[in-house]
């Protein structure tokens, strides 16, 4: 038996509470498991509630009563009392950018569900000063301005006021990027530069940028932008993709599919991963797809990559998963909806036909990036061509995204065989999409209920980070309520999902885009082990709450990857973040609302008003820092009051 640490012993009652075992450590690896006292919402249609279930060998063993699941224990297995929470399979985001963002997540500021542009800015001066030069602050996605109280983005002045000398780059959506003249010299854009093929450096009367970039209509120049900051060296980026992961476990998720991403080169990006592999470090399950980087040389890359490696190539934490989400360049229509639909050149068939001609010769699933009808419908007729000469039924491919999606093209995807994933993109751009083309061609972006009445495998995921979120739960909340996050309801209760629906696309129905259908997505004897305890009951609470929802226990193959609050000392302590400037070492990520923080912000003496900044100290805690971290907090604000 390992000591206990003394993290673990300070805790005392609270884990004798827990843990019916008289035996603490990390014996739990080799010893069965048993969960009891929960509320077991299994997803499994045979057996949909239970209230225990036991673990062996990081898969579930038995799933049902209390004495039936520790009968099949062994009898010094382990015991964790869930304290009559909700215990759901682990969460599977089926598009993600895990891979890159892990490389990069201790370098960006998240402003993630922060609920005023006044904490934004508040966060963005606070960062500035902790960032040595030559860094950059970068934000980049994963909020919009209808979050905010203000429903506004910050002004090029205010950016430049909150920080005159650090590089800043924020990056809204793919519609644009604001840099402050910092970061402008940092890039290298003067009077002279060009405007490059897609995009557009917004001038000023004389010429001058003005740090305002715009994607016209693509995101090229965004990408290109971005790219020019300095990178984390590679210690530093096992760091930062173990804090990725983390943030992800804290929310429930335990599998992922990467759907690869610009600027994200396999093999050479990959080794960070693969090294977290290789050690046994990984903390999430992860399938990755292979995305073309080159335009023009798509087949090329492609052909290579199908002598090198093979779908399913792997184990059950880090495998292949096929090609996409990029085939190739000519098909990409970027989701810009502040700008008319783009339409995809004359040369689109021509381009994508032999590449998904190999791609089924090799018998390689392939997922597609499609947000608009059109552009579905016109690879839909390359797909068919190829099913007339090598069918593609059991490939498992896939549209992503198919926001505007019509009912005849479902219909069409479904007679191959193929699936759709959606992403809570329209939760961060309904907006713009309802002020384009109106509410009614809002209702059904896209037709979830639809797509599932044909017959089409349908799963949920993010697209994070830079677009939408990487939080499940802001997804799962979409899905129920239709609400973007910033209040506007999308959809008639025709398009919107059932809480069971939504959480079934969020488990058990990704399983299908990564070729893994009964190893896990449920709490099945037989099935991985993979689960989170919420908490609050996703079922219970109600629907503006279930954004707020997170994890206090989760498990990956049975192992412990995150605990909080009582359920800390079950878990492995977080790795301090590198480097010691991170934004995650000050503001973690995600917002997260604590009633704790406010109950300690209400204690300090100027709570009801910051005569630096003007807001509401209860309500701008909460926003900016997490519950544990007050004296940053103030800080943050930059008033000084941080006294409790």
């Amino acid at each position: 038996m390992n000591p206990l640490t003394r993290r673990q012993a300070l805790t005392g009652a609270a884990t004798t509470a827990i843990l019916a075992s008289a035996e603490k450590s990390f014996a739990m690896k080799t010893r069965d498991i048993v969960i009891v006292n929960a509320k077991v919402t299994t997803l499994d249609r045979e057996n949909p509630v239970a209230q225990a279930v036991a673990i062996r060998d990081g898969r579930f063993l038995a799933v049902g009563s209390e004495p039936a699941a520790r009968a099949a224990a062994g009898p010094d297995a382990t015991v964790i009392d869930a304290r009559g929470r909700r215990l759901i399979p682990g969460l599977i985001d089926s598009h993600i950018h895990v891979i890159r963002g892990g490389l990069n997540y201790n370098m960006e500021l998240r402003w993630e569900g922060v609920p005023t542009l006044a904490d934004a800015m508040a966060m963005l001066k606070r960062q500035a000063e902790n960032t040595p030069p030559p860094q950059w602050v970068r934000v980049v996605g994963g909020f919009t301005e209808h979050q905010f109280a203000e429903k506004r983005l910050p002004t090029l002045d205010e950016i430049n006021a909150a920080a005159p000398e650090t590089p800043v780059f924020i990056l809204h959506l793919y519609d644009r990027a604001m840099l402050n003249g910092a970061a402008l010299r940092a890039v290298g854009y003067t009077k002279d530069t060009p405007n490059p093929p897609g995009g557009e450096i917004v001038r000023d009367a004389a010429g001058n940028p003005t740090g305002l970039l715009l994607a016209q209509p693509n995101a090229t120049i965004l990408y290109a932008t971005l790219a020019k900051g300095p990178k984390l060296p590679a210690e530093y980026q096992l760091n930062s993709t173990k804090h990725f992961m983390r943030e992800l476990n804290s929310l429930g998720v335990t599998s992922v599919i990467d759907a690869g991403g610009g600027s994200q080169n396999y093999p050479d990006d990959y080794e960070i991963v693969e090294k977290l592999h290789k050690d046994g470090e990984l903390t999430l399950r992860i399938g990755y797809n292979l995305f073309t980087q080159k335009p023009k040389e798509e087949i090329k890359d492609f052909a290579t990559w199908t002598t090198k490696v093979r779908p399913g190539d792997g184990d059950d934490t880090y495998r292949h998963n096929g090609a996409g989400e990029m085939l190739v360049y000519s098909a990409a229509d970027f989701e810009d909806f502040r700008v008319a639909r783009p339409d995809m050149p004359p040369q689109m068939e021509g381009d994508l036909e032999p590449v998904v001609r190999l791609l089924a010769e090799r018998r390689w699933p392939w997922r597609l990036h499609a947000t608009y009808d059109e552009t579905i419908g016109r690879a839909l007729d390359v797909f068919e061509k190829v099913n007339r000469d090598v069918p593609l039924q059991g490939l498992n491919w896939f549209f992503d995204h198919a926001e505007t999606i019509s009912e005849r093209n479902i219909d069409r995807i479904a007679a191959l065989g193929g699936g759709i994933a959606v992403q809570h993109r329209m939760a961060f751009q309904g907006e713009y999409f309802v002020e384009r083309y109106g509410a009614k061609a809002a209702e059904a972006t896209p037709p979830i209920k639809r797509m599932m009445a044909a017959g089409v495998p349908v799963g949920a995921g993010t697209d994070a980070t830079r677009v939408a979120s990487y939080n499940p739960w802001v997804s799962l909340g979409w899905l129920v309520t239709s609400k973007t996050v910033g209040g506007l309801r999308l959809y008639p209760a025709a398009n919107r999902l059932d809480r069971e629906t939504a959480l079934r696309l969020w488990t058990e129905r990704n399983t299908w885009f990564s070729n893994e259908v009964g190893k896990k997505g449920q709490i099945k004897a037989g099935q991985l082990a993979d689960l989170a305890l919420l908490s609050d009951d996703y079922f219970a609470v109600p629907e503006d709450e279930i954004v707020h929802l997170r994890a206090v226990l989760t498990m990956l193959g049975g192992k412990v990857v995150y605990g909080e609050g009582d359920f800390a000392p079950l878990g492995p302590v977080a790795p301090k973040a590198m480097p010691d400037w991170s934004p995650v070492a000050t503001f973690g990520g995600h917002y997260r609302r604590d009633e704790t923080a406010k109950k300690l912000a209400s204690a300090c003496a100027c709570h009801s008003a910051c005569s630096v900044h003007g807001h509401d100290h209860a309500a701008a805690l909460g926003a900016s820092v997490p519950a544990a971290d007050v004296q940053s907090f103030w800080g943050t604000l930059g008033c000084g009051c941080w006294a409790v």
